[in-house]
């Protein structure tokens, strides 16, 4: 399938990834390089730079792994979940996470507007978690064909972000979603059911999902 933007092949990147520079953060410029197995991410006052790691890590949602500890929030009823219902008070409480290692943040004031925008187009998404109607943590991402690439998530309540992905994963299931890209390996969603694919093997999967048309606006689904 041929894309108006044609990113370099991501085979010819070692296995950090950085595979292009430059460009610019619309909605073309994103929806084409998620296609190719590409994603933004870049410090304030760098080019743009976009990523295709080796091995990539996914999540593929009967594999997820559900704690002891994760089990006894889900039963204590605390948590509520929505859609899309206040994806950009999400992506800027992402945008405040400190992460190690890291001073300041990837997501820049430019990857919120893109980002919202994806949003309003019917692209990206966010599963947010509630504690007396009050938003407790949340995760946002991208969703095209049968893939579901996950950005970021936070919390506020201890185990918030856990329960919003754990519904992100219910979804999946329900509606015949083939992975969750979540980009980078981390031993903790590791821990949860994710695992390293090597970058060929996932190029391949990813074009093999993305023959099934995209359900774009906003999501809808029954949590009860």
């Amino acid at each position: 399938m041929a894309y108006q933007i044609q990113f370099p092949d991501p085979n010819i990147a070692d296995d950090d990834g950085l595979v292009a520079a430059g460009g610019n953060l619309s909605s073309e410029f994103l929806l084409a390089a998620y296609r190719q197995g590409l994603f933004p991410w870049f410090n304030k006052g760098e080019p743009i730079l976009w990523w295709s790691p080796n091995p990539r890590m996914v999540l593929f949602p009967n594999d997820f792994k559900i704690s002891r500890s994760l089990e006894q929030t889900l039963r204590s009823g605390k948590f509520s979940v929505k859609i899309d219902e206040k994806f950009e008070d999400v992506i800027v409480q992402c945008s405040l996470v400190e992460r190690k290692g890291q001073h300041g943040t990837w997501i820049t004031h430019d990857m919120m507007e893109a980002y919202i925008r994806l949003h309003h187009e019917g692209y990206a998404h966010s599963f947010e978690t509630y504690i007396d109607d009050v938003l407790a943590g949340g995760l946002y991402g991208v969703s095209l064909g049968k893939v579901f690439f996950g950005e970021s998530m936070f919390y506020i309540k201890r185990d918030a972000s856990k329960i919003a992905l754990y519904y992100l994963v219910k979804v999946m299931k329900d509606w015949d979603f083939h992975f969750i890209d979540v980009q980078q390996s981390t031993p903790h969603l590791k821990s949860m059911g994710a695992k390293d694919l090597d970058r060929t093997v996932f190029l391949k999967q990813l074009k093999d999902s993305l023959q099934t048309l995209t359900i774009q606006g906003k999501w809808n689904y029954d949590f009860q």
